[in-house]
């Protein structure tokens, strides 16, 4: 006979939320260690790891009054989390939105008049690339903006992917800078002059 497969970890996560939504009250650690295995099949070993982690996420608030410790979540605290996560992908979407579209236009500006090498183009084909990994992004929040705070995560780490992927290029303008400065003897001032680079040109942050 075939032993009975154990809860993973994010399921014993999501029961303890059912726990604290159906009872809408509030427990001390003791109270969730009795409760948990007999209601939810939460060994009582794993609750105060279960439970730890809901609190480091915010999904479930805790406040010591006198001696002990009380934990409590209802469900406008997971409606309220899924609205920060939300806005926080929003911000940073058009955080890089803005920057791709700044790159693009100095890229363009420099591209004029001046003969194609291999490092400009690699720049306007990944330029290209991301813009349109954020227009999918867009689309897809703007999908799943009801969704679970899983398909908000996997879209936060889209985000901060194209973020660094923004960075990275940045990282090859400042290096064509250099191999102009280097060819031509030219001044910072000059090339960003020449190209139409501000003077604040920076990484995103």
């Amino acid at each position: 006979m075939s032993k009975k497969k154990g809860l993973s970890f994010d399921e014993k996560r999501d029961r303890m939320i059912e726990l604290f939504f159906e009872k809408k009250d509030f427990f001390q650690l003791k109270d969730l260690e009795k409760m948990a295995p007999k209601e939810k099949g939460i060994t009582a070993q794993t609750v105060k790891e279960v439970l730890q982690s809901l609190v480091n996420d915010g999904l479930v608030d805790s406040e010591k009054i006198g001696t002990s410790i009380y934990f409590w979540s209802f469900p406008s605290k997971a409606s309220q989390s899924r609205k920060r996560k939300l806005q926080d992908i929003r911000s940073r979407l058009e955080e890089i939105k803005a920057k791709s579209q700044d790159l693009q236009s100095q890229i363009v500006k420099a591209k004029i008049g001046k003969e194609d090498c291999e490092e400009r183009t690699l720049l306007l084909t990944e330029l290209k690339i991301q813009k349109e990994k954020k227009q999918q992004l867009g689309k897809e929040l703007e999908k799943y903006q009801e969704s679970d705070p899983e398909i908000l995560e996997k879209l936060k780490q889209e985000a901060d992917m194209a973020h660094e992927a923004a960075n990275r290029w940045t990282d090859n303008i400042f290096s064509t800078k250099s191999w102009i400065k280097q060819k031509f003897s030219f001044e910072d001032k000059q090339i960003d002059q020449q190209f139409g680079i501000p003077s604040d040109f920076d990484y995103v942050q």
